[in-house]
């Protein structure tokens, strides 16, 4: 019994001089549920909307204010025009626009009926049913307010209209978050074994002896991974627009570029990931551990970025696959040009050229 007690002394004095696994048993649990505690949610809140009033009546006025209140809704602005409220959408600045029409009031008082119309961006199909339920009960609340003593009870008919998916087909949402999430899965884990398994084989001793230069030497281990990167790319495509009925409603060329971009930014993630790995299990273990929970949790595709505290909001920013997401749903799914999505765009790019920098000047020419 003793020499049990002893083993286990030995076993604990392991685990608190080892501070991986100190941090592994103590506070991943603690990182997790905290992060999981936020990020993990269904629920819509703050999220921007825009009011086109043209009614401009108390009735009106109440409505927007009631709307403006709740947790639920944070007013972007007032718009004055159908096409400003287009505009709007197409620059991702809103989820939903509020339009009351002429006469709003008047229409409520002497006919007891009036209408609201409600645009939301289906392009996130969920989203968008739970923001035209969520106004709906606002407006219903308004309306049982008064309605109270009356013989004859106001109604005020909403009647909503999706923008970019009117069926409300999951896959729109689906196809953009998959392209995201396999990409970078996919890219990094293929090329972050690259280097390190040169180094347990023993041909890295060749490569360093080679006249290429580093620079040259990284990029050669990526281009057969960009190879077939593309072809995910083209299989991903045809399979959205064949088998998911999903559309390309913007530039084919545009959006191929933009996804060869993306995946060099993977690639260029990976190769930073082996530079610095030891060896092939711990290069896939970190391109598994460090690129999947922060690809599905910060991209946007699973849940709303704008739902997550500020904290969470700010670390999403350093995430490739947010970026690349909205690229795809701007371009595939809304139809928008190189103009809507050239900061995204500038932001990957910037990426990739910190990541291989990095990448390059970490690479060791010496093994020893």
């Amino acid at each position: 019994m003793k020499q049990f007690f002893i083993f286990v002394k030995k076993e604990t004095l392991h685990i608190l001089r080892d501070a991986r696994t100190l941090f592994i048993l103590i506070w991943m649990p603690i990182v997790q549920i905290l992060l999981y505690g936020f990020a993990l949610t269904n629920e819509v809140k703050n999220t921007q909307f825009a009011i086109f009033d043209e009614a401009k009546d108390e009735a009106s006025t109440r409505i927007s204010e009631q709307i403006a209140a709740s947790r639920y809704f944070s007013l972007y602005k007032n718009v004055h025009s159908y096409k400003e409220i287009e505009a709007t959408f197409r620059q991702g600045k809103i989820r939903l626009a509020i339009v009351f029409p002429q006469g709003f009031r008047d229409d409520l008082l002497h006919t007891n009926h009036a209408q609201v119309q409600l645009i939301a961006d289906a392009s996130d199909p969920n989203t968008a049913n739970m923001l035209t339920n969520y106004a709906t009960a606002i407006i219903n609340d308004y309306q049982q307010s008064i309605n109270q003593n009356q013989d004859l009870p106001y109604s005020i008919k909403t009647q909503v209209r999706m923008l970019y998916n009117p069926e409300l087909k999951g896959a729109y949402n689906f196809v953009p978050g998959v392209m995201a999430m396999v990409l970078m899965l996919v890219c990094a884990m293929m090329t972050s074994i690259s280097i390190v398994r040169e180094k347990e084989m023993g041909t890295m001793e060749v490569i360093l002896v080679s006249p290429l230069k580093p620079f040259r030497i990284i990029i050669a281990k990526t281009i057969p991974y960009l190879l077939v990167s593309i072809l995910n790319i083209a299989s991903i495509l045809l399979l959205s627009v064949y088998v998911l009925d999903v559309p390309i409603s913007g530039n084919l060329i545009l959006l191929i570029a933009e996804s060869i971009l993306f995946t060099i930014t993977s690639l260029s993630l990976g190769i930073l990931i082996s530079n610095t790995a030891k060896t092939q299990q711990a290069a896939q273990f970190t391109s598994l551990m460090s690129l999947f929970l922060p690809t599905l949790l910060f991209s946007g595709f699973m849940f709303p970025v704008e739902n997550m505290p500020i904290p969470l909001q700010i670390i999403s920013n350093v995430v490739p696959a947010k970026w690349f997401y909205i690229i795809v749903k701007a371009v595939m799914i809304k139809g928008l040009g190189f103009a809507s999505v050239w900061k995204e765009t500038l932001i990957l790019v910037g990426m990739t050229v910190v990541l291989l920098g990095i990448s390059i000047r970490n690479f060791k020419i010496r093994l020893a």
